[in-house]
Formats: structure tokens, C-alpha cells, sequence
């Protein structure tokens, strides 16, 4: 395989865009991939900002139309997670099994090496445990380690990050010098295949099967109505529809009686949990022996603890109960700044 050859994820934007110039100029043949997932993309501006990069850059570019696989695989996934009362991370989800699948299927084709993403992320290669990693990024508000981890270290050895050291204000600086028209975008913001909010999404997609059902309390009593429990998250305080005498969070969702729990901030915390799909790219043995970070969120801080495994079961066990936890979000575990494992959070 060509190691001056490269296939990029291309969306349009400013990372990818600034990407696609820093590659180029560091002697890569660059091959532009936009993946197309939704009905609204196959119209978009980032669509046609993507197009107008190729051919300014004179680089190769494809346009992959996966909308159908798309909506079978991760928003099938999304619409049925929430209808199991569970808080999805399509992201997670997406990359691991269509968008850096997509990108290794295509460099394949052309046998080039390496692929590459706008994402803020860091490869480490030298560290103890002798494997590669994703490393926490120079700024760590965008680190995309978590959305990652669940690629393999055969697939992150071909993987690059032009942006891994730069922050995004540097990034736009360097988009500016480039001359990439779209330094100054805005960053996306929300779910890619549901612009208009994923309450809407939802609403739309579930139809009439979301219906109003009761707010309880934990000794059954009645508070109030809400529009569905389709549509709210555990840990959900704002947005509950109905003035409470007190402040309530969502501590529960019982989809099979349309119910939803109310309770104080404290019946959160949670000191232990449940993971299924764990995945670790370390020896499982190595793992639980470690003191390890785990963030139960994207947007955490992490907490440290233990993993343990009981009657075939994985648990993360916390040193100090936190408040962050829902079913459905994915736990992502931490070796100093290394990217170690993780898994689906099941209580």
C-alpha cells in the first residue's frame, strides 16, 4: 500500500477542509471522501462546500451515498434506543461501524495507507502497554477519543489527525491562510440527520405511537403528565412541562407502562455500574488490576475507579458516587490519557 496516500473524511466543514490543505501540503496524494446519510445532505451547502474544496485542491473526490445503510444501521439504533427508555450515543456508534469503516473500505480499494478525519484527536504509538491508542488532544473540550474507542489498534495505526495539536481557534486561523472559503462556519451543532432537534426528530419519525403518560414519584404517586417517554432522558431536569411544587430530575423511564420516575438530584448518584458490549484494548487482566478514569459521558470530566467483572458480568465501579450516569450513554475508560476501553451503560 501507498504510505503518501491518503483517504480523508471531507464534510465540508472547517476541521475537514483545514485537513485536507495540511495533508496536501505535507506531500500527501489526498483522497476526499463525504459520506452522504441523510435526504437533507444530498442538498446541503456543506455538500457542495465539500465538492468545491476538491476541486479547488485538485485532489480526488468521492461522494458515497449510504443513506439507505444509514438509516438501517444508526438511526434504526437511535429511534429504538429511546424507545427503550435509554439515552443513545449514535456518534459512538456511527464511527465505529459506517464512517471509519467507509473510510478503510475505500483506502483499501486504492491502496493507500493511511485515513484520516478533522477530528481533535491524538495517536499515542510509544507508550507502556505497547499498542496504539488514542490520546486526550491539546484541547480536550473537543477530545474524540471518547466517540472512537471503539476502534481497533490494526485500524488506528492507519489513522491520522492533522488538528490533534491545535485548538479551533488556531484551526480557523490556519483555514484563513489556506484560503478555505468556509474558515469562518459555524460548527455543527446537534445530530447530523436531525437538524431540526431530536425532539422533533423523534416526534416525527415515532408518530403516533408516542403518547402522554404519568410523572411518578417512587411511592407511586401521581405528579403530572408528560408528552411521551420517548421524548426525555434520565437526569433530565429542564423541559418536564409541568410547574412542580419542588425541583424534580428524571430517575427513571419505564417504557413497557409509558411511566416516568421523578426524584431528587440525589437518586442519581450511582456508584457502581453495568456495561455490556465492553471492549478493551488492553489485557482484560492488566484493566481491572488499574485505578482508571472513566467518563460515563462525552462532555465529563471522568471519575476514577475500577472494572470488575462478577459472575460474567463488567461493572464499573466508582470511588465516589456520580450523578452522570444514564442507560444507554457509553463509559469510556482512561489509563492517564490513553484511551484504554469502554462499553454501553445498562445499570
Amino acid at each position: 500500500m501507498n504510505k503518501k496516500r491518503i483517504v480523508l473524511g471531507l464534510s465540508g466543514g472547517v476541521d475537514s477542509s483545514t485537513s485536507a490543505c495540511m495533508l496536501k501540503e505535507n506531500g500527501f496524494e489526498v483522497i476526499g471522501v463525504t459520506l452522504v446519510v441523510s435526504n437533507e445532505q444530498r442538498e446541503s451547502q456543506d455538500l457542495k462546500d465539500a465538492i468545491s474544496l476538491g476541486k479547488e485542491l485538485n485532489i480526488e473526490h468521492i461522494v458515497l451515498d449510504i443513506v439507505d445503510e444509514f438509516n438501517e444501521k444508526i438511526v434504526k439504533y437511535f429511534i429504538d434506543e429511546y424507545s427503550k427508555g435509554m439515552t443513545p450515543s449514535p456518534c459512538v456508534v456511527c464511527d465505529e461501524i459506517i464512517k471509519i469503516k467507509k473510510l478503510i473500505e475505500i483506502a483499501n480499494l486504492k491502496e493507500a495507507y493511511y485515513i484520516a478525519t478533522g477530528h481533535y484527536c491524538e495517536i499515542s504509538k510509544e507508550n507502556r502497554f505497547k499498542r496504539n491508542l488514542f490520546k486526550k488532544p491539546k484541547d480536550v473540550r473537543k477530545d474524540q477519543g471518547y466517540m472512537l474507542y471503539r476502534i481497533e489498534p490494526e485500524i488506528i495505526e492507519r489513522m491520522i489527525f492533522p488538528l490533534a495539536k491545535y485548538e479551533k481557534t488556531i484551526v480557523r486561523e490556519k483555514a484563513k491562510e489556506y484560503g478555505v472559503k468556509v474558515f469562518d462556519k459555524k460548527d455543527s451543532q446537534g445530530i447530523c440527520f436531525a437538524k431540526e432537534g431530536y425532539l422533533e426528530f423523534l416526534k416525527k419519525m415515532l408518530g403516533d405511537k408516542i403518547k402522554p403518560g404519568n410523572y411518578l414519584d417512587k411511592t407511586g404517586k401521581i405528579l403530572g403528565q408528560h408528552q411521551g417517554y420517548q421524548l426525555y432522558t434520565i437526569g433530565q431536569r429542564r423541559g418536564l412541562g409541568v410547574l412542580f411544587s419542588k425541583i424534580y430530575f428524571i430517575v427513571d423511564i419505564l417504557p413497557e407502562t409509558n411511566e416516568i420516575i421523578l426524584g431528587d438530584y440525589s437518586e442519581l448518584y450511582k456508584k457502581r455500574v453495568e456495561l455490556e458490549n465492553f471492549k478493551t484494548h488492553i489485557s482484560f487482566d492488566e484493566l481491572k488490576s488499574m485505578r482508571v478514569l472513566a467518563k460515563p459521558r462525552f462532555s465529563s470530566q471522568g471519575f476514577y475507579g475500577k472494572v470488575i467483572k462478577e459472575n460474567e458480568k463488567i461493572y464499573f465501579e466508582y470511588e465516589n458516587e456520580n450523578p452522570q450516569n444514564a442507560k444507554g450513554q457509553h463509559l469510556v475508560i482512561y489509563s492517564d490519557d490513553l484511551v484504554v476501553g469502554g462499553g454501553k451503560i445498562i445499570f
